[in-house]
């Protein structure tokens, strides 16, 4: 249960709330209420007064964009990558490395410091997320203002997404030793509660098993700095990267926190990034493979009527506004549901990759196109899950949400529930 007392007394700080408009210019801003739910996008703080009026409606936690907007209340989940590209001022180099045990995310949190050190860049801000890790980021001024001779804010993901796939390359062979002088791969596994098969990629143990470090699509977010963390009640606190080794999650309680370090807040304009993006693309230029490969041409099973989405069940609806839980079972969901309401492959993957950009966070692009391959080399249509089904509907809240609109009668699959709407509006033409 969070103190809401507690949560109103560290926003009322001078201090914490110049410290999060600081970093909150010209980025994408969303609310989390105490109850979970996220605000509406797009959203800004612009004055200390906009984070007490968000606080006494219920705010606990405040996420930004690693993307810089020239108008950030002007986006929209229907702009183009064109139009994105176009209204974007910068984006930072931002590092998430995922992992479920604190000391190992200190070892990773070091050693990516010292990937970006050896590429000659001294800008780096680090700061504890407020959970189990830590996130590491570059400031959008230490990039050079071209790459290619085309304009840096208008090269994302792209560029960020070849930074953080060759840093993974670079950084992989120290990572492992580092991790593995603290503990057998056997005991990293029962740290992270996992099979030990799970840590080893051809008998030999694996960081990045361990370890997550994903590619971002647009609009990402992340905790801002001196945000309190909705679940842990802890400060996403910037800290020295001197201090990695002594920080423990205690210093981050709000009641302890006092405003010493900033994160992703440039002290100059150095470019000083600018070896790094070479390195960079250079290496991707020769190892990595297209990341968007086409998807293969499926079979046609048969021919089925297209059915608009106006037909759609209240759950297929509701997961198509975008989720925060259950993401990667509403792909599945979505999928075969999609195939039986004759929507082609091509018009699928445009709808799931519009809906994954409502999705808090999203999911990688990569992983929706591989089910996509999967399910369309499937020699029949499979239904979705039946609406009793308790991993997906009950689990997901979707059942009740249905049970609410129509009491589900005597629909067992979302599927049938277009084709009964579909008879009634043509009985009632008939009656006519």
């Amino acid at each position: 249960m969070i103190d809401f007392q507690r949560v109103w007394n560290y926003y009322s700080r001078e201090s914490i709330l110049r410290a999060i408009v600081e970093v909150a210019k010209n980025r994408e801003v969303v609310s989390v209420f105490r109850d979970g739910r996220f605000g509406k996008r797009p959203d800004v703080l612009q004055y200390p007064q906009d984070i007490i009026h968000a606080v006494a409606e219920g705010t606990v936690s405040f996420h930004g964009s690693v993307e810089r907007w020239n108008q950030p209340m002007q986006l929209d989940v229907g702009l183009t990558k064109q139009n994105l590209d176009q209204m974007r001022s910068g984006w930072d180099i931002f590092i998430d490395p995922d992992v479920d045990d604190f000391e190992i995310a200190k070892v990773t949190a070091k050693q990516i410091i010292e990937a970006f050190r050896d590429h000659g860049i001294t800008s780096v801000s680090v700061k504890f997320t407020g959970g189990d890790s830590f996130h590491i980021g570059v400031p959008f001024e230490s990039l050079p203002e071209k790459i290619n001779l085309n304009p840096t804010s208008a090269q994302y993901p792209e560029i960020l997404q070849k930074v953080i796939q060759y840093l993974k390359w670079y950084m992989k062979d120290q990572l492992r030793e580092e991790i593995l002088a603290t503990a057998s791969p056997a005991e990293i596994a029962q740290k992270i509660k996992k099979p030990v098969e799970h840590v080893l990629s051809e008998d030999k143990f694996d960081p990045f098993k361990v370890v997550s470090m994903d590619v971002f699509s647009s609009r990402h977010l992340f905790r801002l700095p001196y945000s309190l963390h909705e679940k842990t009640m802890l400060v996403s606190l910037p800290i020295r990267a001197e201090s990695i080794d002594r920080f423990e999650k205690e210093n981050a309680l709000p009641e302890k926190v006092k405003v010493e370090e900033k994160f992703l807040i440039p002290k100059n304009i150095s470019h000083e990034a600018e070896a790094l993006i070479i390195e960079a693309l250079d290496w991707a230029s020769k190892n990595l493979k297209e990341l968007e490969k086409e998807i293969e041409k499926p079979v046609v099973i048969r021919k089925m009527k297209y059915i608009p989405e106006d037909y759609f069940p209240p759950c297929i609806q509701f997961i198509l506004q975008g989720v925060q839980d259950g993401r990667k079972r509403s792909v599945f969901i979505l999928v075969n549901f999609l195939r039986n309401m004759g929507w082609s492959l091509e018009k699928i993957e445009e709808r799931l990759l519009l809906w994954n950009e409502k999705n808090y966070p999203p999911l990688r692009t990569n992983y929706i196109r591989t089910q996509l391959r999967w399910h369309f080399r499937q020699e029949r249509n499979l239904l979705p899950p039946n609406c009793e089904n308790e991993n997906f509907y009950k689990q997901m809240g979707l059942y009740d949400i249905c049970q609410k609109a129509h009491q589900h009668q005597g629909i067992k699959n979302p599927v049938n529930f277009p084709f009964r709407k579909m008879s009634r509006e043509l009985y009632k033409r008939k009656r006519k």
